[in-house]
Order: C-alpha cells, then sequence, then structure tokens
C-alpha cells in the first residue's frame, strides 16, 4: 500500500482510536451511575473499549505513526446524575464509535475493513442493548426520526467534536467530550 492510500486509512485508523479512548472514560462514568443489574454489561463493555483501544494503538504503531493519547479528561454530553442517565451515555457511547467505525469501513480495504465492520456491528449491537431499541443505519449520525438535539447527535455534539483540541485534534492541549469523534464528511 503506498503512502497516498495509507493516510486516509490511518486517519480514520486515530479517529477510531480518540473514539476508544473516550469511550473507555465514559463508561468509567456509566460503571459509577449505572443500576447494579447493569454493572456486568458496563463492565463488559468497558473491557472491549480497552481491547479495541489497545488493538487500535498496535495497528497505528505497525503503519509507523505515533498513536493519539487519551485526554485526561473528557466533558459529557449532559450531567449523569443517576442510572438512566448513565444508560444513556452508554448508548451514546456506543452510537459515537459505531459511527466512526463506520468511516474506518469506507477508508480500509482487507482485513482492516473486516475488523471494522465488526466493531461497527458490537458497537450496534451493545447501543440497541442499552437503548433497548434500535436505529436504521448504525453509525449513522442522520437519523430522520429522532430529534438530534435530544440525543446529542445535533450541531453542539459535532461543533465540540471539530472545535478545541480534544481527542480528535492529535495535538495541544488535551480536553474534549466523552463523545467526541472528528468531523464526518458524507460521501456520494
Amino acid at each position: 500500500m503506498s503512502g497516498e492510500q495509507k493516510r486516509p486509512e490511518l486517519t480514520a485508523l486515530q479517529a477510531a482510536l480518540a473514539a476508544e479512548h473516550a469511550a473507555v472514560y465514559g463508561y468509567g462514568v456509566v460503571g459509577g451511575r449505572v443500576a447494579e443489574e447493569r454493572r456486568a454489561q458496563a463492565r463488559a463493555a468497558y473491557d472491549a473499549h480497552r481491547a479495541r483501544r489497545d488493538a487500535l494503538a498496535r495497528e497505528v504503531r505497525d503503519l509507523g505513526a505515533e498513536p493519539v493519547a487519551a485526554s485526561a479528561a473528557y466533558a459529557l454530553p449532559f450531567p449523569v446524575p443517576d442510572a438512566a442517565a448513565a444508560v444513556r451515555l452508554a448508548a451514546e457511547l456506543e452510537d459515537r464509535v459505531a459511527g466512526v467505525y463506520s468511516d474506518l469501513v469506507r477508508a480500509a480495504g482487507g482485513a482492516r475493513r473486516r475488523e471494522a465492520a465488526g466493531a461497527l456491528r458490537e458497537a450496534a449491537v451493545r447501543a440497541v442493548r442499552w437503548r433497548g431499541g434500535s436505529v436504521a443505519f448504525p453509525g449513522l449520525v442522520e437519523r430522520a426520526d429522532t430529534d438530534p438535539a435530544a440525543t446529542g447527535a445535533g450541531p453542539s455534539a459535532s461543533t465540540a467534536a471539530t472545535e478545541g483540541s480534544g481527542a480528535g485534534a492529535g495535538t495541544g492541549t488535551r480536553t474534549g467530550t466523552a463523545t467526541e469523534a472528528p468531523a464526518r464528511t458524507p460521501t456520494a
């Protein structure tokens, strides 16, 4: 694979890694607030995101790049004072991770594409389990039947992802949102 072909794939890998860093942080909050009967589910998701994060960091290194580091802290998309909010946060984290993996599916090929598609599927399934229902196209922000402001997928979430120096930025002082993902461009 030439350097030109690797660049979009590396960018998508770094974005997936940044999203996994944010998900690991977010699940720390979820685990502290979620009801006892869902704590095992939160722990399993936390472990899955840690494993994906570590695998992505290895892949980035294998491509000769320095993996994006985790932010020291992340701003949550909404307050998480109770178990119900923790469940909403978990579903939101999974939606955002699925979106970033859909970008990696588009940018990658071969085994890496299959792995990204598997990660997208796993995130979508976890989101359904947390939410109790699904969306038509997991990983896509555009959901016709959903009010973007209610889910955090509206302008405030995408603005937070493209402004500042969060996990998707890769340089500077590191702060961000737990559901932050780099800006995505629609494809034809």
